[in-house]
C-alpha cells in the first residue's frame, strides 16, 4: 500500500483524522493525528515529535535523559501497510509509525526499529519468528472513582460471557474489520476478566497488531460505558492479567516450522531447544522488557499460574515458559512455546525484540535445554531447585531492571540510547510508586494499560 492508497481509502471511509500511533518506553500508547488535507505529505515527511517524549514515564514525568530535553525533534513516519479504519472511533483511522531522525534513518530510541533489527538478524540465518498474543483484560464500571468488576462469575463461566455478550460481539466485529483474527474468546478466572487470542504473525506485524488490539479492547468498552483494563494486577484480591506470548521459528518463506521435529521424542527440534534455552538463560533480564511495570510483580508470584521460577515444561502452567501440546493433524503448524512471564504493560516491540535477542544467543551458543519441570516448581525442595538452576524470577520491578541492566546481550541488542532511556523511565516509575500507596498504584495503572 502506498501513501496515495491510504489517502484514497481514508477519503472513501469519510475519515476526518488519521492517528499516527506509537508506544513509548513506558508501555503506553500515544498518538498524533493528521487531518486528510495534507495527510499524504505528512506520511512522507512524518509528523514532528519532541525528542523528550521517550524520556516520559507513565505518570507524564519527564526524566533527565541526555539528549532528550526541550531541544530537538524526531519524525513520526507511518507505515502505510498498517493503515486501519478504526471501527470504535467514528471518522478516525490509524497507522503505526517508525521514529526517524531529521536527517533520515531510524532514531536510536525507536522501539519498532529495534524489533526490525532483530528480525534482520534472524533473516540472516534464513529464518523468522512468528508470535501471537493472548490478552487477558478486566471489564469494570467506574463508580465514585472506584473500579467495580462487571461480573463475579466463575472461570470459563457462561454467566460471565453473557454479562459481556454485547461488548464481546462488538469487539469481534471491530477486530475483523481491522483484519485482526480472533481465534478464541472466553471468560477467565478473575471477576470481570476475559481473554482473547489473536493469530501468529511475523514479529513486527504481531507487535503492530498487539497495539491495535489493545486500542480496540479499550475503545469498544467505552461504547458500552465500561472501562477495559489490561493492567497486570487490576485489583489486589483479583486474578492478574497476563499477555502470554506464543512464539516459533519458521523458514523465511513461512513454509516450514523450524521448532518442529516429528522424529524427536518431544517433537521439538534442536533449534527449538537452543532458542528456548536462550530465552531461559536471559529470562530474569527479559522480564524487565516483558513484565516491566511496578504493578507487574503483584501478578508474578508462585502458584498464580504466571511463572515465578526460571524453568520450562510441557503443558506446565506454573512454568514461565510452557510448550503446549500440539493439535492432531496440525502438529507442525501448532508447535510453539509460550512465554507466560509477560503482560500488556510492555512495549510489544521491546518484548518481542528482546525475546529474539535472547533466543538468538541460545542459537549462536548452541545452548542445551535443561530438563523440563513437570510439577509446580514451588513444590520442589529449595536445595533441589538451586541445584537444577530453578531460581526465582525477579520479585519486583526494581529487581527486573537490575537484571536487565546487567545482561550484556540484551543491553547491546537495545543499544545505549534506547537502553539508557528505557531504564531511566522505568526506574522513575519504581521510585514514584514505591513512595505511594495501593490506591495511587491502581489509579496509575488501571486506565493506562
Amino acid at each position: 500500500m502506498t501513501a496515495e492508497d491510504v489517502v484514497r481509502n481514508a477519503q472513501e471511509a469519510e475519515l476526518r483524522l488519521v492517528r499516527f500511533l506509537w508506544c513509548g518506553n513506558d508501555g503506553t500508547i500515544r498518538a498524533k493525528a493528521s487531518t486528510l488535507p495534507g495527510l499524504e505529505a505528512r506520511m512522507r515527511s512524518g509528523i514532528g515529535l519532541t525528542v523528550a517524549m521517550q524520556a516520559m514515564n507513565a505518570l507524564d514525568q519527564l526524566q533527565p535523559v541526555e539528549g532528550m530535553g526541550p531541544v530537538g525533534e524526531i519524525r513520526l513516519v507511518p507505515d502505510p501497510e498498517t493503515f486501519r479504519v478504526l471501527p470504535y472511533a467514528p471518522h478516525v483511522g490509524a497507522m503505526l509509525v517508525d521514529q526517524v531522525q531529521l536527517e533520515g534513518g531510524p532514531a536510536p530510541v525507536c522501539q519498532r526499529s529495534f524489533l526490525k533489527r532483530m528480525e534482520a538478524r534472524l533473516a540472516a540465518r534464513g529464518t523468522r519468528l512468528e508470535a501471537a498474543f493472548e490478552n487477558e483484560f478486566s471489564l469494570a464500571w467506574e463508580e465514585d472513582g472506584e473500579f467495580v468488576p462487571l461480573d463475579s462469575g466463575l472461570c470459563f463461566s457462561t454467566i460471565s460471557a453473557a454479562a459481556a455478550q454485547d461488548f464481546v460481539d462488538e469487539l469481534a466485529e471491530a477486530l475483523e474489520a481491522q483484519e485482526i483474527g480472533l481465534e478464541q474468546y472466553y471468560s477467565e478466572l478473575g471477576h470481570g476478566q476475559h481473554e482473547i487470542s489473536t493469530p501468529h504473525r511475523a514479529a513486527v506485524r504481531a507487535a503492530d497488531e498487539q497495539l491495535l488490539t489493545r486500542e480496540t479492547i479499550r475503545g469498544v468498552a467505552r461504547h458500552h460505558y465500561l472501562v477495559a483494563s489490561l493492567t497486570p494486577k487490576p485489583w489486589p484480591d483479583n486474578a492478574g492479567n497476563g499477555c502470554h506470548m506464543h512464539f516459533s521459528l519458521w523458514d523465511s518463506d513461512g513454509l516450514r516450522n523450524r521448532f518442529h521435529d516429528a522424529s524427536a521424542p518431544d517433537g521439538l527440534s534442536s533449534e527449538a531447544h537452543s532458542f528456548i534455552a536462550g530465552v531461559l538463560a536471559h529470562l530474569p533480564a527479559l522480564c524487565g522488557l516483558t513484565a516491566p511495570s511496578f504493578n507487574s510483580y503483584h501478578r508474578m508470584v508462585p502458584r498464580y499460574w504466571a511463572g515465578a521460577f526460571v524453568c520450562w515444561g510441557h503443558d506446565n502452567r506454573e512454568a514461565p515458559v510452557r510448550v503446549p501440546s500440539v493439535f492432531s493433524g496440525m502438529e507442525e503448524a501448532s508447535t510453539n512455546a509460550e512465554l507466560k512471564a509477560a503482560d500488556a504493560s510492555c512495549n510489544p516491540y521491546l518484548a518481542v525484540g528482546g525475546l529474539i535477542a535472547a533466543g538468538l544467543d541460545g542459537l549462536e551458543r548452541e545452548l542445551e535445554l535443561p530438563e523440563p519441570v513437570q510439577v509446580d516448581p514451588a513444590t520442589i525442595d529449595e536445595r533441589e531447585r538451586e541445584a537444577r538452576g530453578i531460581v526465582r524470577l525477579p520479585a519486583t520491578q526494581d529487581e527486573a531492571l537490575d537484571a536487565l541492566e546487567a545482561d550484556t546481550v540484551l543491553m547491546e541488542a537495545l543499544g545505549p540510547v534506547l537502553a539508557g532511556s528505557y531504564l531511566a523511565v522505568r526506574r522513575s516509575e519504581w521510585e514514584a510508586y514505591s513512595a505511594e500507596d495501593e490506591a495511587f498504584e491502581q489509579q496509575g495503572h488501571f486506565l493506562k494499560y
